[in-house]
């Protein structure tokens, strides 16, 4: 194989009847998969579509959101994901391969970690994806992936450590030597609400891994806590829970059907044969085309993405669903050179088309590399301009807390 493992290792805005007739996409929409079902998570059955009450009068149409933004940390150094401990504290990766952390609004300044990270300027390795283990209060567990230079290859691994007296310490290696690249490590680590942890890995700028079932390139992934294989992925002993994907960065899960979606970055170049970035829901076994196919293919063998950028270039990278007041179900995507955050509200009954969509902060913040809703119920946004591809402003990189008003 050629990636080894080691065992041992809401609602769409929620307004239902104010999408009908009234609504006009920003951009592209690819068309809908024929399949109309809703897709479970393994083990976990979704609950019924159950009608909700209309939303009051406060609730805002698409196309009008009015943002707030406020600055939670400043002088972050190209920081690629982030997630919250159940304590309050802000855990946020740096690509050089450092974890920080924000605690009671402030930028600590020792690293609560740091991992030999290959770390290139105006590449795309280095340290990536976090995610704390749902029973960090107990457990202290902390998830990283990272690309890491071993004899003049780069290699990406998947670690976790544990928290003692406030610092970081590697516990177990999880996956190891999945072939990586300059380019196109994918890197999102998320656990889903089936207690499973979830991966996206790039294609390493070799687009055939993607169709290779042996290979862990250009799929997502999905694992025990621990490394091992869940007996319910789509083929036994495999990690592998979707394949055909060339640089997926972005993991979210819909609140009410725990459908799961993924961002994936098109090809680059110019038209014909760029952008088509990509929403994709993703099913367990799917295959979503690349490199055969990029955007909406159309072959019968491939899904079709529920967005995409047409001869746009976003460069899609986090995504989340809001949780909270007039952002409830709304999708939130996060752009690098679209330098925007795209929100999407997906429609009813099933999520599988775009009704509408709204650019927020077009060229005001730069690259925007991660969304994720907060438990305060605000959207915290973490900028990437210090990457090497970015033009840095003042006090770059940040992270930013989002609220919305009525």
């Amino acid at each position: 194989m050629t990636g080894v493992w080691r065992l041992g290792l809401l609602t769409a805005g929620l307004i239902l009847g104010l999408l009908a007739g009234c609504l006009s996409p920003a951009g592209p929409a690819a068309r809908s998969p024929a399949t109309p079902t809703p897709s479970p998570v393994p083990g976990v059955p979704p609950p019924a579509l159950t009608p909700t009450p209309a939303a009051g009068p406060t609730q805002p149409t698409p196309g009008s959101l009015r943002p707030g933004v406020e600055v939670v940390a400043a002088g972050l150094q190209a920081p690629w994901a982030l997630d919250f401990a159940p304590d309050g504290r802000i855990f946020v990766t740096e690509r050089p391969g450092r974890v920080r952390v924000i605690s009671g609004g402030r930028l600590l300044p020792e690293p609560w970690a740091t991992v030999p990270a290959a770390e290139r300027p105006g590449s795309e390795s280095g340290l990536m994806g976090i995610a704390l283990d749902p029973d960090f209060r107990a457990n202290g567990f902390v998830y990283l992936y990272y690309t890491y230079e071993e004899q003049g290859r780069l290699w990406n691994r998947l670690v976790r450590l544990v928290d003692r007296n406030g610092r970081g310490e590697v516990d177990r290696v999880l996956l190891d030597r999945i072939p990586g690249a300059s380019i196109h490590d994918g890197g999102r680590v998320k656990f889903g609400p089936d207690g499973k942890l979830y991966l996206t890995v790039g294609d390493a700028a070799v687009g055939e891994n993607a169709q290779n079932p042996n290979s862990l390139n250009g799929k997502v992934l999905r694992l025990n806590p621990d490394g091992t294989v869940p007996p319910d992925n789509p083929s036994p002993g495999s990690p592998v829970y979707a394949l055909g994907l060339r640089n997926p960065q972005g993991l979210a899960w819909h609140p009410l059907t725990r459908q799961l979606f993924a961002s994936d970055h098109g090809p680059s170049g110019g038209p014909p044969n760029c952008c088509h970035d990509e929403l994709n829901l993703i099913e367990p076994g799917g295959n979503y085309g690349w490199p055969v196919v990029f955007g909406a293919g159309g072959a019968p063998r491939f899904t079709d993405p529920v967005l995409e950028s047409g001869t746009e270039t976003w460069a899609p990278s986090g995504i989340d669903f809001g949780t909270a007041g007039p952002v409830r179900g709304v999708l939130f995507m996060a752009a690098l050179r679209g330098q925007h955050l795209r929100a999407v509200w997906l429609g009813l009954p099933d999520f599988r088309r775009v009704e509408a969509q709204q650019v927020l902060f077009q060229n005001e913040y730069g690259r925007l590399r991660d969304v994720v809703a907060g438990p305060d119920g605000a959207l915290y946004i973490l900028t990437s301009n210090r990457d090497g591809r970015g033009s840095p402003r003042p006090g770059d990189d940040k992270l930013l807390r989002v609220t919305f008003g009525p």
